[in-house]
């Protein structure tokens, strides 16, 4: 994939299947990748504005470093992820929560 040529999809109403391709650099504007599949994707660097994320489920991802400003999180669930240094409004996460369970032991 040595050769970078860009090809505009304007005003269609396609599924595409992409295997094995270099997207670097792409941009996407005023689309609709609702029940989009990715599978083995390198998004880092990527930035998301202005989007619907709703419904959304991520498993096996690095998320490492990720900024999220306002966005809207009612009801998002996290569960069994590595926690270490990350903060919500400045104040660290792994400390929220051990702070929480000393004051609600279970059973």
């Amino acid at each position: 994939m040595a050769t970078e040529e860009s090809i505009q999809l304007t005003d269609i109403n396609k599924r595409l299947e992409v295997t094995k391709a270099c997207l670097t650099g792409s941009t996407f504007t005023d689309v609709n990748l609702s029940n989009a599949v990715f599978d083995d994707v390198n998004f880092s660097g990527a930035q998301i504005h202005n989007a619907n994320l709703s419904g959304w489920k991520v498993q096996n991802a690095s998320l490492t470093n990720l900024q999220l400003h306002h966005g809207d999180l009612r009801g998002a669930a996290i569960t069994g992820c590595l926690l270490s240094g990350m903060t919500i409004d400045g104040i660290d996460v792994t400390e929220m929560l051990a702070a929480w369970r000393a004051d609600n032991p279970p059973g």
